[in-house]
This record gives C-alpha cells, structure tokens and sequence, in this order.
C-alpha cells in the first residue's frame, strides 16, 4: 500500500507499531510519532492531544510543523465539554475533515460524506459546526481520535499537506490504523507508570519501615541511641570509597541493600532481654553468649520478608571475623559477604567511639588505628584501607 508520494503507509505502520512496544514514556512516544507524520506525510503541522487521568482533561502534548503552525506545548487545555472531545465521546467517528464547504465524518459503520445528511440527533449537527469552527484555529483540517475500550486517550491533529492536495483514503485509513496502535501504547505507557509508581510508593513504605524498625531498636537499647544512623552513614561513606579505590563493580542494589542492612544489624536485639541489654555493668560468659545470638535471630526476623532478602546476610554476618574466629557461622577471608564486611567495620568504629556506661569513648583517631591493626585478622583489608583512607582525608 504506496500512494503518489512513494509512501508505503503499510511498512510505516508495522515499523511504527514495533517501536511503541519499546517505549514506555507514553509522551516520548506520541513527540517521535507526530514527528514522524510531519515527515513522512509531508504535513505543514501534527499534533497531538492527550487525555491526562489526574486532572481527568485534555491537553496538546505535541505540536510540529513549520514556522508559525507549531502551537505552544501544555498551552492549551480541553474539558470534556470541548466540541473537539465531546464529539468523540457521543460519536467514535473514525476521522473528522474539515473541507471548508462541508465537514466528512467517517463513522466506524458507515460513510457519511456532508453534515446535511446527519441527523439531528442530541445537537450533533450543532457540535459539529462547533468542531468545524475549532479545527482552523488548531491549524488542522484532520482529527482522528484514538480510543482505547471506548475511552477517548488522544486525538491526532493534522494540518495541510504539503501539496496542499486533500488526504487520499489510503492514508487516512493509515492515520486511523496508527490511532488504534497509540491508543494501545499509550494505556500501555500509563499502565507502566502507574505500576512503577505504585512501586515507588511501595519502596518509600518499606524504607520508612525500616527506619521505624531501627527506632524499635534504639528505643529498646537506650545506651545505643543514633548508633544505627551512625553505622549507616559510615557503611555508605566506606563502601562509595572502596568501590571506587578498588575499582569494584556491584550489584545495583548493593547500596541500598547495604542501607538497610545497616539499619537493621541490631534488629535481633529486640530479642534479647532488657537485663542484659541494660546492664550497666560488663556482660559475664554468659550475657555475653545470649548477646551474641542477636545476629542470627536478626536473619530469623528478616526472612519472610521477601523485600529484606538482599540485606540479610549483612545481619546475620557483621560479626563474623576475617580470621573466622567471629558468629555466628565463624566464617573466613572472602566467604564473609562484602556487606557484613563493611557493617563489621562500620559499626566497630561507632561502638569504640560511643560512651558506654562502664567506659568513656574512645577517640576516633585510636579507633581507627586500632581497627588498622586487626585488618587481615579481624577486618576485611580492603575495607579498613578505605576507612583508614577516608579518617586521613578528614571525610569521616
């Protein structure tokens, strides 16, 4: 299917039809389409007006053409009592052409050729006088709405051809085909949209969970109170630094896993009784061995909960020892996940720097040598490298 212009609407539509499947901004999608009708239909000005769900109106999203047709994009604005939108709300006309003598409507079952001939039903003689009047000032002589199960999504403005000749039937049988593809892609489009921002809103509510959970924790263990924001910030700081010293490559959550890892090391303390977690004093063998299931009770915590998966192993690993002499596994060397590594670190700087009730703080400049001299025994080398490296740069 080819007319005079050498155009074979037929291989424009497949090829225009396999581009929408890939691009899931919606409004990206309608500026390359009007732009390539301007082109390839040798039109003076295309446009495109959109259905916006939140503000439940219409507006011109796209405009091309030359100099002086092109209108101001998100200028204007439709309700739905616009003759341009009423009209194909009451009627899913195919296409309206405005020939200056008479308006040709294709109905979806037949072919009306003059408005004389429509009748009169519900104003739609009138509303289409209205229409014709509205279509100069939007420079087109075409509009072709684009319905997706009977709800308007858009409506595709044409202006002059080139040649000024009148739109032959095989092409605006392809300008009706590529309406019926928009329509599809757009709702495809904000179907996307809404599921990434229903996914967002999802990702938000479980950040602001965690956050809340590590306040569960502080406030059951007063004498730790800022400790898991503290370890948080340190274990971002290290981890950006070590990555680009050492020239690592991550996971792309890594970061964020690595976020709420930190947040929720102590987790597994909410298990553990408050006379041990309050003493003042120096923990006996014993405490010391009930403290030290905090880690695995943490994993314990977090498993059913799939959104947790990626930060579990940095609770129930940060206090594994590099020379396998921590828990509570007693892992060694690499075995140790990278993101226990850096907890391990993190929050060994925080709980030597803090003032506890049966000792006062280290300073941060002891800590971090004494850290320094467990590496390789204690700590991961490459991680206390970047610690040690950020403390002389003054970065933490």
């Amino acid at each position: 299917m080819s007319n005079n212009l050498g155009i074979d609407y037929k291989k424009e539509l497949e090829t225009a039809s396999k581009g929408m499947i890939l691009i899931h901004d919606h409004v990206l999608l309608i500026k390359l389409l009007v732009r390539m009708i301007v082109r390839k239909a040798h039109l003076s000005h295309a446009g495109m007006i959109l259905f916006e769900p939140k503000t439940d109106n219409y507006v011109l999203a796209v405009s091309r053409g030359e100099t002086g047709e092109k209108i101001p994009e998100n200028f204007l604005r439709f309700d739905r009592e616009h003759p341009l939108i009423k009209i194909f709300h009451e009627k899913e006309y195919k296409y309206l052409i405005d020939t200056r003598n008479a308006l040709l409507v294709e109905d979806i079952n037949r072919l009306i050729w003059r408005e004389s001939v429509i009748e009169g039903v519900n104003g739609t003689r009138e509303l289409l006088h209205q229409v014709s009047d509205q279509m100069p000032m939007l420079n087109s002589i075409a509009c072709v709405p684009a319905f997706y199960q009977h709800k308007l999504l858009a409506v595709l403005l044409l202006g002059q051809k080139a040649d000024g000749e009148r739109f032959e039937q095989e092409e605006l049988d392809f300008f009706s085909a590529l309406a019926s593809d928009v329509a599809m892609a757009i709702r495809n489009a904000q179907l996307f949209e809404e599921l990434k921002w229903e996914a967002d809103r999802n990702r938000n509510l479980f950040i602001q969970t965690t956050i809340a959970l590590g306040s569960a924790i502080e406030a059951k263990d007063s004498y730790t109170h800022g400790h898991t924001e503290r370890v948080t910030k340190y274990c971002l700081a290290i981890a950006r630094h070590m990555v680009e010293r050492e020239k690592m490559e991550v996971p792309e959550k890594f970061y964020e896993n690595l976020y709420i890892a930190g947040l929720l090391h102590d987790i597994g303390k909410i298990g553990i009784p408050e006379t041990i977690l309050m003493k003042p004093d120096r923990l006996t063998d014993e405490e010391f061995e009930v403290m030290r299931t905090h880690a695995a009770r943490g994993a314990e915590i977090l498993i059913p909960i799939k959104d947790f998966e990626g930060c579990i192993a940095g609770v129930k690993h940060h206090h594994e020892r590099y020379d396998g002499s921590g828990y509570p596994d007693g892992l060694k060397g690499d075995d140790i996940p990278l993101i226990a590594g850096i907890i391990s670190v993190a929050d060994t700087l925080d709980a030597m720097t803090t003032d506890r009730p049966y000792r006062k703080g280290m300073t941060k400049e002891f800590a971090v040598s004494e850290i320094a001299r467990l590496s390789g025994k204690w700590f991961p080398p490459k991680t206390v490298n970047a610690l040690v490296d950020l403390y002389e740069k003054g970065m933490i």
